[in-house]
């Protein structure tokens, strides 16, 4: 009697627990979806946020600015090296991103043409003269040694920017960031006392570009600051493709004082000497290519960001030229590397 009891009793039970699981079972999902269900889906990897446009930028940055480097030590040690012709590969290399510049005008629906006063071009020539002068010691001094110790010595230029902003454009510098600079010194030299490759023509070279590219960027700064001209160049684009022009041009007069009588050796390597021809055109376009494109980074990125992207575009240059061209690479060399540019990149953070 008590087992039948029970088993009635159980049986009576049954469909009340089972209408109770029931209903749980369809609320549970409800309340899962909410929060459990939530918390999963913002946990999982998405793909939304990422600039896949900015990424690209980076990318080809990085590739155009490393294969300009390679392109343009072959189109040198092909020409000759530092006894060569390398104030003309220079100026060549700026023509061949001018004709560049004048394709993207005259293409239909390419890019907008400027529409700049010829005051405004008078304006810009300061800007040229300096793009001009800091691209042609640049390449000096990659036709004078390793290409890797010309980048490590250019690593330095906010040195240069500094002492230039404050001494000639009256902008104030924090201690901390003065303090940066001992490091980005430091590392220059101990890079130099170990070069194998050092030669003294190299350093001095890659300062004076430093130098003219301090001046470069104060002058493009109060060139931005005049009235209405942002307006009638139209895009960052144009910007730099006048300032190609006016750098081409201005070069071409210095091109013919040093190195004039060679122009006929340097037609005659351009026709026979496939190295020169196709180095010297591919350097010219990777040069102009990556420019635009940082230019262009640098617009989209916060100061941060831009400061990490330029440490790690030297860092791979530098070690990549090293490693192409059989460079020494010696640790004294990367360890005085590591720490100028450790140095610039604090300096590029700290405010």
């Amino acid at each position: 009697m008590c087992a039948a009891s029970m088993d009635s009793t159980l049986q009576s039970t049954r469909p009340a627990l089972a209408h109770r699981l029931i209903d749980h079972a369809a609320i549970q999902p409800k309340a899962l979806s909410k929060t459990k269900g939530s918390e999963l889906l913002a946990a999982a990897p998405s793909l939304e946020g990422i600039d896949f446009a900015l990424l690209s930028y980076f990318a080809l940055w990085y590739l155009g600015n490393y294969y300009y480097t390679i392109a343009n030590k072959l189109a040198l040690v092909a020409a000759g090296g530092k006894k060569g012709i390398p104030m003309t590969i220079s100026t060549m290399q700026l023509g061949v991103g001018v004709v560049y510049a004048l394709y993207t005008w005259l293409a239909p629906d390419l890019r907008q043409t400027p529409s700049i006063t010829v005051e405004d071009v008078v304006k810009m020539i300061p800007v040229g003269f300096c793009a001009a002068a800091a691209h042609s010691f640049s390449v000096f001094a990659q036709s004078a040694g390793a290409v890797s110790f010309a980048m490590i010595v250019k690593a330095a230029e906010p040195a240069f920017a500094a002492v230039i902003g404050t001494l000639l454009y009256g902008k104030k510098i924090s201690m901390a960031k003065w303090l940066c600079l001992i490091p980005v010194i430091g590392g220059v030299c101990l890079a130099s006392v170990k070069e194998l490759d050092f030669a003294w023509s190299a350093l001095i070279t890659a300062s004076i570009a430093n130098l003219f590219a301090a001046f470069k960027g104060n002058e493009n700064k109060k060139l931005m600051d005049t009235p209405g001209i942002k307006t009638r160049l139209g895009s960052v684009g144009n910007q730099f493709a006048v300032t190609t022009i006016l750098a081409f041009v201005l070069s071409i007069p210095f091109m013919i004082a040093k190195e004039g009588g060679k122009w006929g050796t340097f037609m005659e390597l351009l026709k026979t000497n496939k190295a020169v021809s196709n180095n010297l055109l591919a350097s010219g376009m990777y040069f102009y290519l990556y420019n635009e494109l940082a230019t262009m980074t640098i617009k989209k990125t916060s100061a941060t960001t831009q400061s990490v992207a330029n440490t790690a575009k030297r860092v791979i240059v530098i070690v990549g030229a090293a490693l192409v061209f059989g460079e020494s690479i010696a640790f004294m060399k990367m360890l005085g590397c590591t720490i100028g540019i450790g140095g610039v990149f604090l300096y590029s953070l700290v405010q």
